[in-house]
C-alpha cells in the first residue's frame, strides 16, 4: 500500500503514543509508520468485550516493545472512518482480530490473549522475514516469487486476487452446504430418537409406572412420618 501521510496522521499518531504505547494506525499513516518493521497489529472495535478484555495485555506489550528499531505493537480501530478501509483491505470480519509480519504481507495470529503468550509470540516472531522490504533474508526462490508478482500491471494483480477470492468464496459456500446437509442429518437422527422414545414409553408402560411409583413414594413418606 503506498499512501500519501499528512502532517495531521502523524500528529495525531504521535498523540497517541504519547498518552499510550500503542501506536495508532490507520489509512493514512501506515506506510509512514511501518516502513522498514514487522509488526504486530490488533484490530479493534470500542465496543467490543473482547477487545475490552485484552486492553492491558496489548498496552503492557507495547511499552515492552517501546522504541525498537524493527518492531512495533500497533492497533486499528475499525470503527474509525479514517482506518475502515485499512481494515477491509486486511479482510478484518470480527472483533479483535490480530495480525503480524510484514505490513504488506500480514498474517493471521490465532494464539491465546494472554500477556504472557502475547509476549512469548512477539519475541518469537517480531522479527525481519523475506519480503518485498527485505529482500536480503529471501532465498532465490522467493525472490524470483516476488519479482514475478512485481512485474504484474494492476489489471492482472487485481484479476488475480479476484480468481483467489473466488476460489475462497467457492469454499465457504461448499462449506456451508455441508454444515447445512449435516443439520438436515442431525435434525432427522433427533426426530427419530423422539420417536422412538415415545413408542419405548408406550409400549411399556412408562407414564403409568412413574405415576404409581410416584404416589407409593408419597404414600411411604407420609407413613414414615407417623
Amino acid at each position: 500500500m503506498k499512501f500519501s501521510i499528512s502532517a495531521a496522521a502523524i500528529f495525531a499518531a504521535l498523540t497517541n503514543t504519547a498518552e499510550g504505547a500503542v501506536t495508532s494506525l490507520n489509512f493514512e499513516n501506515y506506510d509512514e509508520l511501518t516502513a522498514g518493521k514487522v509488526i504486530f497489529v490488533k484490530f479493534f472495535a470500542p465496543w467490543c468485550g473482547h477487545c475490552k478484555a485484552m486492553a492491558a495485555s496489548w498496552e503492557t506489550l507495547a511499552e515492552e516493545w517501546a522504541g525498537n528499531d524493527s518492531a512495533l505493537i500497533a492497533e486499528v480501530d475499525c470503527t474509525d472512518d479514517e482506518a475502515a478501509d485499512l481494515c477491509e483491505i486486511e479482510g478484518v470480519e470480527g472483533y479483535p482480530t490480530v495480525k503480524y509480519g510484514d505490513p504488506a504481507m500480514l498474517e493471521n495470529y490465532d494464539g491465546e490473549r494472554s500477556l504472557d503468550a502475547l509476549s512469548a509470540f512477539a519475541k518469537e516472531n517480531l522479527k525481519p522475514t523475506c519480503s518485498p522490504s527485505h529482500l536480503e533474508l529471501c532465498s532465490d526462490e522467493e525472490k524470483a516469487t516476488i519479482d514475478k508478482i512485481q512485474a504484474m500491471s494492476l489489471d492482472e494483480l487485481d484479476d488475480a486476487i479476484d480468481t483467489i477470492e473466488d476460489k475462497i468464496e467457492e469454499a465457504e459456500d461448499d462449506a456451508e452446504k455441508a454444515i447445512e446437509r449435516l443439520q438436515e442429518e442431525y435434525e432427522a437422527i433427533m426426530f427419530e430418537l423422539t420417536e422412538r422414545q415415545k413408542t419405548l414409553k408406550k409400549e411399556n408402560n412408562y407414564s403409568l409406572l412413574k405415576s404409581i411409583y410416584l404416589q407409593m413414594e408419597k404414600a411411604a413418606e407420609e407413613n414414615s412420618e407417623l
